[in-house]
Parts: structure tokens; sequence; C-alpha cells
């Protein structure tokens, strides 16, 4: 039996553990400092399963291939593990020559990689295709593959069939070291514990760099770069079916306008790159949000008033040297492997990085097939998405169905117990209202949880014994549920 730990609770350290967990010969630990899965880079990006068009095939290769792969692999996955999707097509929009020159380019890769029914689309089909688009614009290349997920509910997912198919989880605990002997990987430290290892995989987002110098490898930094979003109520509109954006850069695949799965508006993101000391500034700025304003503006044909945003938010990602993601198993440390530098399209190639890694696995090691691993995990009911007769057999059978919690969306207090439920399952130290939020979509709605986030953290104290005003929203002292009512009043 070999012991492997996977040090982050990413898409990427789930997706290898889902995989690596059809072995009966690997006992798996996945270890993230985050107090819940998904945490991390995971949390805040644009969404999409990309149709991998906008890869080069000559710069990158490996990174092609993997979002091609994984891009099919998601069509299993979302059905396997109960993951809210939608397959809309995206439409890279070109408002002048120069851009529409672009489209010929991205259209030539499609073609390379071959991307089905990418074309180019233009004139009045344009504009029947997708009626948000600005009416200035000249032309679009349609990729009808393309597809949006939630990710931390992929995150979650994942764990949950993870815990069913035999993985532990150790969260909230920050690895500090690893133990070499011998010239193998034999400890992983954390700030409160050792664990054994024979293997351990590197999958540590914007930190992964920190983690390879632990062992003696310092060949690669990973610099962050910052995308800042805003967020509309789902009132907003026009809102677009397709997903929209303009036309790529070497940097970034550009500012998007999309419905999310929770049919609200996303525009963002911006691509700024920060220095090593910045891999945690994410903070929303001024510019941030004027320059996502201004590229939306010219793609879409008339943008939201600014009174139906409902949140700001900004997510960090790993930008590896040259861009090229780094996936290795090392001989010396040996049992050390990286799956490091994962930009975009981290979240696309995420399942086609797992069998990859498990690839490099099976040169060294041995895997032997379980008999029996469980493949289909179901997610949380919700009531809001049921017909009328399925939403009264369920209230009859439990009423608490029939309590709805959060008005914006509709989320009922048996959600909200089934999502502490599930939570405890994978190991969750301590029940956050951003666990719940995440879990049950409560409080995102327009109201961003002014309502019902005191009703939930009550709910929260009724199942777990805390104090009302000591439940915590992120985790630690982060106490946003009623306690930032009680902090008010003690100040007075």
């Amino acid at each position: 039996m070999y012991r492997v730990i996977i040090i982050g609770a990413g898409i990427v350290g789930l997706s290898i553990a889902r995989v690596l967990s059809r072995f009966e010969n690997l006992k798996i630990t996945v270890i993230d400092k985050n107090p819940d899965v998904g945490w991390g880079v995971s949390k805040a990006n644009t969404s999409i399963i990309h149709p991998c068009h906008e890869e080069d095939p000559d710069k990158h290769p490996l990174r092609t291939k993997l979002c091609l792969e994984g891009h099919n692999i998601w069509y299993k996955w979302v059905r396997e593990l109960d993951i809210p999707n939608r397959w809309p097509g995206e439409i890279i929009v070109a408002t002048n020559e120069d851009e529409y020159h672009v489209l010929k380019h991205y259209l030539e890769l499609a073609r390379r990689n071959n991307v089905p029914g990418v074309r180019i689309v233009d004139g009045e089909e344009l504009f029947k295709l997708e009626p948000s688009i600005n009416r200035s614009s000249i032309a679009g290349l349609y990729a009808p593959s393309a597809g949006s997920i939630d990710p931390v509910q992929a995150c979650i997912a994942l764990a949950e069939n993870n815990v069913d198919n035999g993985v532990r989880f150790v969260l909230g605990e920050k690895v500090v070291d690893i133990v070499v002997k011998d010239k193998h990987v034999k400890e992983v430290v954390t700030n409160n514990n050792v664990y054994e290892a024979d293997i351990v995989i590197n999958a540590a987002g914007l930190f992964a760099d920190e983690i390879a110098r632990m062992v003696g490898i310092n060949d690669y930094i990973i610099y962050p770069r910052r995308g800042q979003y805003i967020l509309f109520d789902k009132t907003a509109s026009p809102k677009p079916d397709k997903i929209i954006h303009t036309t790529p850069t070497p940097k970034t695949k550009g500012v998007y306008v999309l419905k999310t799965i929770e049919e609200t508006l996303l525009i963002g993101p911006t691509a700024e790159d920060l220095s090593i000391e910045e891999k945690e500034a994410n903070i929303v700025t001024k510019e941030g949000i004027s320059f996502i304003l201004e590229n939306a503006k010219k793609i879409i044909e008339k943008l939201p008033p600014m009174n139906l945003v409902i949140r700001t938010f900004t997510g960090i990602r790993p930008e590896p040297p040259n861009g090229s993601y780094i996936l290795r198993f090392h001989e010396e440390p040996w049992g050390f492997v990286e799956a490091a530098g994962i930009r975009s399209p981290g979240l696309t190639a995420a399942p086609a990085i797992a069998y990859y890694i498990k690839n490099l696995i099976s040169q060294h090691i041995d895997l032997k097939l379980k008999k029996k691993w469980i493949r289909i995990r179901k997610g949380i009911i919700k009531i809001k998405d049921l017909s009328r007769i399925e939403r009264n057999n369920l209230i009859k059978q439990n009423p608490k169905y029939g309590r709805i919690i959060c008005q914006c969306m509709g989320v009922s207090e048996a959600e909200i117990l089934e999502a502490i439920n599930r939570m405890r399952k994978i190991g969750v130290k301590e029940t956050t209202l951003d666990g719940i939020k995440f879990r049950t979509h409560s409080m995102y709605g327009r109201c961003q949880g002014t309502f019902c986030r005191p009703l939930i953290s009550l709910i929260v104290s009724r199942e777990t014994g805390l104090e009302p005003w000591k439940v915590s929203f992120k985790g630690g002292n982060s106490t946003y549920g009623i306690g930032f009512v009680k902090e008010l009043f003690m100040k007075r």
C-alpha cells in the first residue's frame, strides 16, 4: 500500500484524487490550508469549459492536448457527479478589422485542434445568434462546444465522491515542510501534524513553487495574475445566452460577458500581473472595474445599470514560466510529483491533468484497480428546481423544505441542514457561512445575505452548539453571521 498525499484541495488536486481513488493499493490523503475545499484559485474564476480553439499546439502542445481531453471528460463528469452545468457555446466578438484578423487566427487553431463547429458569423446572423451583442460589432467566431460549470460546486462534488471512495481530507492545516530521507519523500509536516507519505503530489496552485522548494526544487517561480469581476443581480438584462468575450491577447482570453449557472450576469476579468509578494492581494480596484466596464461595453449592446451590481470580487491565478504546465514525477526526491503552474485553461484541463499524473505514477509503481469504485454522486436537492407536485410531495416528507430561509435564491432550511451534514462528511472542522453558501447558493442573491445570514447563523448555532455570534463567515475569526451585530453593540 502506497501512502499518497495530495497538497491542495482545488479543482486539480481533487481531480487527481478522484482518478487515483480507483486503485486499491493507494491510500490517499488530501491536505489544504483552507477550511474547506475549492477555496484557493478554484473559487474565483470565469467558470468556463473552453472549446480549446484558443490554444496554440505549437507553442503549448501539452496544454492544448490536456485542454481538449479535459473538455471531453467534463461532459461525462458533470453527469456522474451531478454538477450544475450549461453548454451554450461562445462567441469571440470583433469590433474592427484588426480584430477580425484575430478571429481568422483562432479559426485556424480550431481547425488544427479539431474543435468541431467553429465558424465566423457576421451581419444579421451574428445578432440573430446572440441578440445582446453590440450592433457595431462586425463579426464573431462561434464555438458551439463551450460550456460553463460552477467551479466550487465541482470541487465539492469531487470531494464528496472522493470520500465515498476512501479518500481522507485534512482541511485547515498548512504544509510547512516535506521530509526527505534516502532521496525519497517520507513525511509531510503541517502546522498541526506529521503525515507519513510514499508519494507527495504538489497541486498547491499559487504556492506550488513554495512547496517545491521544501524538497530542494527551485527551477521555477509562480507569479500571481489578478482578475477582477463584476456580478449583477439575476434580474439584470440584457443577459446573453451565449458566452461572449473580446478578442484574446497574448496575456488573456479577454473580458467575458456571460450568464452564470445561477443566471446572474458576470463580466470580467482583468489580467493584472502582480509581484511574487502579492499572491494574496485579492483586492478590487477602481481601475480594474473601469477596465472591465469599458471592454464589456464594446461587445454588449447595453450594460445593465450599476445599481443592479450585487458584488465585485477578485480571483488570483497562477502564471508559470512561459505559460507552460509543470507536470512531472521526480526521481530525486523519489515520489515527489508536480501538477504546478496550472493557469487557464486549468479548469477545463483538470480531469485530463489527473489522468496524466496517474500515467506518470504508473510508470514507477504497479497500480491495481479496485473491484468496486463509486462513480455516481448526487447533489443537494434544490426545492426551487422542482415542479409543484414534486415540491409538495417533498414538503410532506420533510416540512423543512417548506421553510424558505434565503428568499432571493429560494433556499430552504432542509437544504442548509443537508449542506452542514455534507461538510461534516468530508472533514470540514468548522461549519462556515461560506461553506453553506457555496453548497446551496443561499446568500448569492440581490441582498447578498443581508436577510438570511442571521437566520442561517442561528441554524448553524442550533446544529453545532456554537454561540450564534461566533458563527464564522470564512473560518477562524471571520465572524460575520450575526456576530458583527454583537460586536457593534459591544463597541458602543
